[in-house]
């Protein structure tokens, strides 16, 4: 939940608290007297659905991104974390070709065991929405972080693609021809348009669990 941090967890798991549900079930003087007045009022309002936030209108995303939640016991060898990171990259680089968008930096948001967060990012020497050059990127950042994912294991793998410009506004490099990377992405978005997200998938997630694909505003 957003505004829960590692001292905020430990006040919670220290009281058997590790599920949204849970929070909601409490009194929200509780709350107050477990994480203190601004952190209680605030998450018993957010675990009731309530923001006082006001809605902005009209601004386009600065960022487009998904995460995966591993738990403690799911899979951590490097080809699940491979597997995961490849979902995450067909997921959301189709969301940022269907908004007809473009990214410059890719980043990995890492959350493990004991809480604490990391992230290692990359900017491309040229804006893209092709899979090819997104996904080499993603595994580079794993792989360079895969020494601490080992030691201090890892419970939630995310990636964001951000710096993002309009396509269309975006100068081409010569020659000016579609590459066969961008006519195979626009061809598999094209299948899932059809016949849906799972009618088409890559060999190293068949037989693997994708994830639960939430819906998500528009772009």
């Amino acid at each position: 939940m957003w505004g829960v941090g590692k001292v905020t967890a430990g006040k919670l798991h220290a009281r058997g608290i590790v599920t949204v549900a849970q929070v909601a079930e409490l009194p929200e003087e509780m709350l107050v007297s477990l994480v203190g007045k601004a952190a209680g009022h605030q998450l018993h309002a957010l675990a009731h659905g309530r923001d006082a936030r006001r809605v902005r209108t009209g601004v386009r995303r600065r960022s487009i991104g998904g995460q995966r939640a591993l738990g403690r016991r799911g899979p951590k060898t490097p080809e699940a974390l491979d597997a995961t990171l490849v979902a995450l990259v067909d997921r959301i680089g189709r969301r940022l070709r269907t908004a007809r968008r473009v990214c410059r930096t890719i980043i990995l948001r890492l959350r493990f065991d004991d809480f604490s967060r990391a992230t290692r990012s990359q900017t491309l020497g040229a804006p893209t929405a092709d899979t090819r050059p997104i996904l080499a990127a993603a595994r580079e950042l794993l792989a360079g972080a895969m020494p601490t994912i080992e030691r201090e294991g890892v419970t939630l793998l995310g990636l964001s693609l951000t710096n993002l410009e309009d396509a269309e506004a975006v100068q081409l490099a010569l020659p000016l021809d579609e590459t066969k990377a961008s006519r195979l992405d626009a061809a598999v978005d094209d299948v899932r348009d059809r016949f849906g997200g799972a009618s088409i998938t890559r060999g190293v997630l068949v037989g693997r669990d994708p994830g639960i694909a939430m819906p998500h505003l528009p772009d």
